[in-house]
């Protein structure tokens, strides 16, 4: 008998039949002997539906109770996901994320878990039931609901997972496992039976959309067992993540080609080079709890510095505001320019670690294709490259032929 956590996203539970079929197959768990914990999010579009109410009666929400409101998504899916459960026969309990005690920190919209009280979810394990609990959701020290950002239901069941010590966390989509790449990209894209810790956390956090970076990084420091598969394919193997280079069973140079389309750029012009600049531009934006990606400094006209960085789309402007009104004059800046018509395109594997040539490899595919490169930033195992978003498709399908990774 395990201990299995399985969460199931948006489409896997867009509707009642959805989550009928979600009961079945937990049913089939069930019936195995093991131990079930469900973690759901909210039904497909349910979220936005519920943030575009909220802009109508406040353009800029409050943040607390955006969260009140955006976290009742999920606790209807629970709800109606134990109903279900109950309905064939298997007692279930549902809850949300207070009820649990997720305790979060207090950043509305995206908060970080800081710990789990597990004692309710292993007493209702003990009496035989199945739990299911509303991804997304926390509760901060003072009692209110707080949300963990998009695709927070990774996060919450890596979470579970984490504290409860279960013997595999499944992440159940609309797609059958981890991708060489976006398969609406190319056709050729091929399933990765799979993926090490380190490739997927780098996938995720340079655009793959299949599993929330912050779900990687809890189970990569937890060390919690993962394996995406698709809630619509019964007997699928999916792709497991995991922590051993020796355990894959494929070792190629490259593993995939990740990308993000919303990406955005600021752009700080012809300030004086002094100690300090860079905190000066960006601790106001740490402040303003926006996350920065690739950070490039240089010497720009008449030995001035030139600083860029890239950051949401959803925060380019907002960005642009802080560094106008407390950056600019401060540090004597000519300038201030944002794009938010740009991507960041990735190549990822840890082949890269014993393989020369990779980035000369992939700079000369994109000079053929007459693709320029604005900005380039690596790691042990990532190059990254931005590039202007028309280019991206064709950028992705020509790297993906050049590094043959349609083949096993």
């Amino acid at each position: 008998m395990s201990l299995i956590v399985q969460k199931f996203g948006g489409t896997s539970v867009a509707n009642v039949d959805r989550i009928n079929a979600v009961a079945d197959r937990v049913e089939k768990f069930k019936k195995e002997g093991h131990q079930i914990i469900v973690v759901v999010s909210a039904m497909s579009g349910e979220t936005n539906k519920l943030i575009g109410l909220a802009k109508e009666m406040m353009e800029s929400p409050n943040p607390r109770e955006l969260d009140a409101i955006v976290s009742t998504g999920e606790q209807v899916t629970a709800g109606l996901t134990a109903l279900a459960l109950i309905n064939k026969g298997i007692p279930a309990k549902s809850y949300s994320g207070s009820q649990i005690k997720i305790l979060t920190d207090q950043a509305h919209t995206k908060a970080r878990i800081l710990k789990i009280d597990e004692k309710s979810i292993r007493q209702d394990l003990d009496d035989g039931n199945v739990v299911v609990i509303a991804g997304f959701q926390g509760v901060d020290k003072l009692g209110n609901v707080t949300t963990l950002g998009r695709g927070g239901s990774d996060t919450t069941a890596v979470a579970i997972a984490a504290a409860i010590n279960a013997d595999e966390c499944q992440i159940y989509t609309d797609v059958d496992g981890i991708y060489t790449t976006d398969p609406r990209i190319v056709k050729d894209a091929r399933r990765l039976k799979s993926i090490t810790f380190e490739e997927m956390l780098e996938m995720s956090s340079s655009g793959s959309k299949v599993l929330q970076t912050r779900s990687v990084e809890f189970a990569g420091k937890y060390k919690v067992k993962l394996r995406v598969l698709s809630s619509f394919d019964e007997y699928g193997e999916g792709t497991i993540i995991t922590f051993e280079e020796d355990e894959k069973m494929e070792n190629p140079i490259i593993s995939g080609i990740a990308f993000n389309r919303d990406e955005a750029e600021v752009s700080v012009r012809g300030f004086p080079d002094i100690p300090g600049s860079a905190y000066q531009i960006l601790g106001p934006i740490a402040d303003a709890n926006i996350d920065v990606d690739m950070i490039i400094q240089n010497i720009g006209v008449n030995g001035a510095n030139d600083f860029t960085f890239t950051v949401h789309e959803r925060d380019l402007q907002k960005s642009i505001e802080i560094i106008n009104d407390k950056v600019k004059a401060k540090i004597n800046a000519r300038e201030v320019i944002g794009d938010s018509k740009i991507a960041k395109l990735s190549l990822v594997g840890i082949g890269m670690r014993s393989h020369a040539g990779i980035a000369s490899k992939m700079f000369k595919v994109l000079s053929d294709e007459k693709i320029n490169i604005i900005t380039i930033s690596t790691s042990e195992i990532k190059i990254s490259v931005i590039l202007e978003e028309k280019f991206l498709d064709d950028a992705v399908n020509a790297l993906h032929k050049a590094f043959e990774l349609e083949k096993s």
